[in-house]
């Protein structure tokens, strides 16, 4: 009898993992992308024309695209980090013109990772290998890239003002 109980504890704890594991797995799952996605590349804009111009635009998570209106019914999508996210475009009268599910993902094309340990590197190679801050970069590596780039940007715009004012 105690035989019998211990295999059937054994039994319902495997059915369990197995259940958890099989959740596991389909929540870690990639979203697949239906004909009618709008996939954008991160860091990346694509266009989406609509039937008739917009109102109301309203982005499901900001975070993962942003929305420009260039005019009434063409609107630029960017990507700003990855993962699934949707835009509801509204007419004056707030009738919905389109519900429209955006995947961002990355470029893979010319995207180079360096992995040292569980740390990873982003490079750009168009051709040159150049680095590339990308969400999931280790923070160190992250934070330099960032900061250089920052200076960069700094540095350009100031040289701008420089020699706009010269020949005042």
């Amino acid at each position: 009898m105690t035989s019998d109980f211990a295999h059937k504890g054994c039994l319902h704890r495997a059915i369990a993992v197995a259940a958890i594991a099989a959740v596991s797995t389909l929540a870690a799952a990639p979203a697949r992308a239906a004909d009618d996605d709008i996939i954008v590349k991160y860091d990346q804009s694509q266009l989406l024309r609509l039937k008739r111009p917009a109102a109301e635009i309203i982005v499901g998570n900001p975070s993962i695209a942003d929305v420009s209106v260039q005019s009434g019914n063409l609107l630029v999508i960017t990507g700003k980090s990855f993962g699934v996210t949707n835009i509801i475009t509204l007419d004056a009268e707030r009738n919905v013109i389109q519900d429209q599910r955006v995947l961002v993902k990355r470029d893979e094309g010319k995207v180079v990772n360096l992995l040292r340990g569980t740390d990873r590197n982003s490079y750009n190679c168009t051709p040159q290998c150049n680095p590339s801050i990308t969400i999931g970069d280790e923070a160190k590596f992250f934070d330099a890239i960032r900061s250089a780039s920052q200076n960069k940007k700094e540095f350009s715009e100031g040289a701008g003002d420089k020699s706009s004012h010269q020949g005042q």
